[in-house]
């Protein structure tokens, strides 16, 4: 099988899910399903506190290297023909797009599993920091979740994004 697509992207920019799949599909025919997530900037808190933003920082470099492993590592497990990560950076409002993740495969249950298992290993691996900044001013950083952390080991031992030793494990 040939080696899986792999487009990363880190950026303070949107994106457009419809252009990003389609870049994704091109000129695979090979191509029998796309799978894919859009993460959103949600309320949090009382409703009645008003406007939130949320803003997210990264490691330049780092974190694009530590991207590319999983999605390698995701496209190797599920037999994924392509994947497409996209992750903004920067403060976002409610109800703008944080992140996008798109699969092709062959295969629906692989398109399905490989697009969960890479945003089940993003919410709790990959090198972000998020900090929700309420419309009075007070920030916080968000801190891993214990449900994130169950989601992702129903996948088993995975290897270290970006380790430099292929079989390092965490």
């Amino acid at each position: 099988m040939a080696e899986a697509r792999i487009h990363v992207s880190v950026q303070t920019e949107d994106f457009d899910l419809g252009a990003e799949v389609a870049a994704l599909r091109a000129g695979d025919a090979g191509v029998g399903a796309v799978a894919s997530f859009v993460g959103t900037v949600r309320q949090w808190g009382s409703p009645g506190e008003g406007a939130h933003t949320l803003e997210l920082e990264h490691y330049p470099g780092m974190t694009e290297r530590s991207l590319a492993s999983m999605a390698r590592t995701g496209a190797e497990r599920f037999g994924a023909l392509g994947v497409r990560i996209i992750h903004r950076v920067g403060p976002l409002g409610l109800g703008d797009q944080i992140v996008l993740v798109a699969v092709t495969s062959p295969h629906r249950r692989a398109a399905f599993e490989c697009c969960e298992f890479l945003m089940d290993w993003l919410k709790t691996r990959a090198p972000f920091w998020k900090k929700e900044i309420s419309a009075s001013g007070g920030a916080q950083w968000v801190d891993a979740r214990e449900h994130d952390d169950e989601a992702l080991a129903r996948w088993g031992e995975l290897p270290v994004p970006g380790a430099s030793d292929a079989g390092a494990t965490r």
